[in-house]
């Protein structure tokens, strides 16, 4: 019974009858990785030029309180494809070791039974999309599983060309182990340039290929997550002993040229005429890297529910429906988009398999910001980050053994999360939502 309901649903998407495509848009999802809130010149950036990422907010709406699903990135890019909490699936709440490696007690579980993945059957993209019609394409990382039964085109996926794994080298293209992880469909293949540039590549290709629409391009970008290697560094040596040395000089120019690429991808838009019929939106699957990325003030960073490990950037453009070089301060999270996209493209999905808001909905038809709950828990070993925040308060605990540790803040006056206001306050409610939550998604596989 587990899968029935999303085996249910896919064999009513595809008795559904696609909307005509004049009334939907093309769809282009940028997701950066481990992006920190303050790493754009949009967003505060005292150093990294990033004027096409700065144009591209003005014209459209730049986000202040946008959130990851998860602290790290395999639980958000769960949560993206499922629209639902990563925790509902099992094994997902931690990114993948190199080779598929399971990092908590359930993971290893999956994992010693070869089942450490995304199954097809819990994603509700690129399925549905497809069933609307749409066109769809994923390029750059995948990291939701290394067997091939977790291959983006067992998802329904009409191209892919990316690796499989969490991160590679820049330039080889291999992890730290040396193993090859970089696939055009289900095939290995081997291919010559920077990572993020091969990337843009294959996406502009894609867009000349079906730019009669509607299409859904799923841009996922390496960049700037470790190895640091920029455009320049082909023949910097990196290691397994030094992959996650930070260079703040290199990091800067990874922005820099993550930013050109973004410019080449909006002017191929731009070329094949398509702009005004296109929602492009630009985000970060979680906090940025401690040590490398800029919080802008946020505390903590990736790895952590404290703000700087999952408040993100988010910047959307929707020429004609959304008012260009504004911002928002709605909180909203990651599988907010996933209920956008789907509403975009008409397609027929049951509410009651989504746990996300129409985000882009709320935002184009000018709707009153509003209160909600939002939830997180990250796995890693024995410790477990857990938060919760309902209106502007916010509860965070960090479980590791026989050690807890607690905070609540109020976001409203306390951004930076520096008063912790335990005892007290409205600890135990917040506790009770947390439990209530947990007990809620808890998952059957």
């Amino acid at each position: 019974m587990k899968h029935f309901l999303p085996c249910l649903l896919l064999t009513l998407l595809a008795l559904a009858s696609p909307a005509s495509a004049a009334d939907r848009p093309n769809i282009v999802f940028i997701l950066a990785d481990d992006l920190g809130y303050g790493d754009l010149g949009c967003y505060g950036h005292p150093v990294a030029k990033t004027p096409n990422i700065d144009r591209l907010a003005q014209s459209g709406v730049r986000f202040t309180q946008h959130y990851s699903n998860g602290p790290e990135c395999s639980p958000t890019r769960t949560a993206f494809l499922t629209g639902r909490y990563q925790q509902r699936v099992g094994g997902l709440e931690c990114a993948l070791g190199t080779g598929n490696v399971g990092r908590y007690d359930d993971a290893i579980r999956l994992a010693k039974v070869r089942d450490l993945g995304l199954p097809a059957d819990r994603t509700v993209i690129p399925g549905a999309l497809k069933a609307s019609g749409y066109t769809c394409g994923i390029f750059g990382k995948w990291h939701l599983g290394y067997e091939p039964k977790f291959n983006p085109m067992e998802h329904g996926w009409d191209a892919f060309f990316g690796y499989m794994g969490g991160n590679v080298h820049y330039f080889n293209h291999r992890e730290t182990s040396d193993l090859h992880v970089l696939f055009k469909g289900r095939l290995p293949v081997y291919r010559k340039g920077y990572m993020t540039e091969l990337i843009t590549d294959d996406s502009i290709e894609f867009i000349q290929q079906n730019k009669s629409g509607p299409f859904f391009l799923y841009v996922s970008h390496e960049c700037p997550h470790f190895p640091f290697q920029g455009p320049g560094d082909d023949a910097k040596i990196v290691t397994a002993e030094n992959w996650m040395d930070v260079d703040a000089e290199t990091y800067v120019a990874m922005l820099q040229n993550l930013d050109s690429e973004l410019g080449r991808l909006l002017g191929a838009i731009n070329h094949a005429g398509i702009a005004n019929n296109t929602v492009v939106v630009f985000v970060s699957d979680n906090g940025g890297f401690a040590g490398a990325a800029n919080m802008g003030g946020l505390r903590e960073a990736k790895g952590t529910t404290f703000e700087g490990g999952i408040r993100v950037p988010l910047i959307i453009r929707w020429p004609g429906h959304m008012k260009p070089g504004s911002t928002c301060h709605q909180p909203c999270i990651t599988f907010d988009l996933t209920r956008s996209f789907l509403q975009l493209a008409k397609a027929n999905v049951s509410e009651q398999l989504l746990d996300g808001h129409d985000i882009i909905g709320h935002v184009s038809s000018g709707q009153d910001d509003y209160e909600r709950n939002l939830f997180w828990r990250g796995r890693r070993g024995e410790r477990t980050w857990s938060a919760v925040r309902s209106g502007n308060q916010k509860y965070v605990r960090k479980a590791e053994g026989d050690e807890r540790d607690e905070w609540m803040f109020d976001l409203s006056s306390d951004r930076e999360e520096n008063t912790n206001l335990l005892p007290g306050g409205r600890v135990n409610n917040l506790r009770e939502l947390l439990a209530d939550w947990e007990t809620e998604v808890k998952s059957s596989r």
